[in-house]
């Protein structure tokens, strides 16, 4: 399971996941994480297991977690299956079968490079 977190000012210099990792015990992949001096944006791979232990760790420390269950949503009236968001993804959340455009949500670390490389503004990040 993924999760957002936004970390705001004030506690972004905190040791806020290894802090987690010790508490839960619980094993955290760092899929994407965008830090600078007063906030960040982390993109995180739990296990289904101790998703929600995880989350509620890192809200009691004060910072914004959103469960990513789908992570970018394709409108398929607007879709041509052109494969642009198959080239650009780094995660290979998009594949071809049989000459159409499928998604695996599972892989998507919500970097955005799909949404802005698809000429047809078919794809959307969803935040939930």
């Amino acid at each position: 399971m993924k999760l957002m977190l936004r970390v705001a000012p004030g506690i972004v210099r905190k040791p806020l996941i290894a802090s987690v990792i010790l508490e839960t015990g619980a094993l955290i992949n760092i899929e994407r994480a965008s830090i600078d001096a007063v906030s960040g944006e982390i993109v995180l791979d739990v296990s289904d297991d101790k998703c929600r232990q995880v989350k509620d760790a890192f809200e009691r420390r004060g910072v914004d977690v959103v469960l990513l269950e789908i992570p970018v949503m394709r409108n398929d009236e607007e879709c041509v299956h052109c494969g642009a968001c198959i080239a650009i993804c780094p995660t290979g959340t998009f594949r071809f079968d049989n000459w159409k455009v499928v998604t695996d949500p599972g892989k998507c670390i919500q970097c955005g490079a799909c949404v802005t490389a698809c000429p047809h503004r078919a794809l959307q990040l969803v935040l939930r």
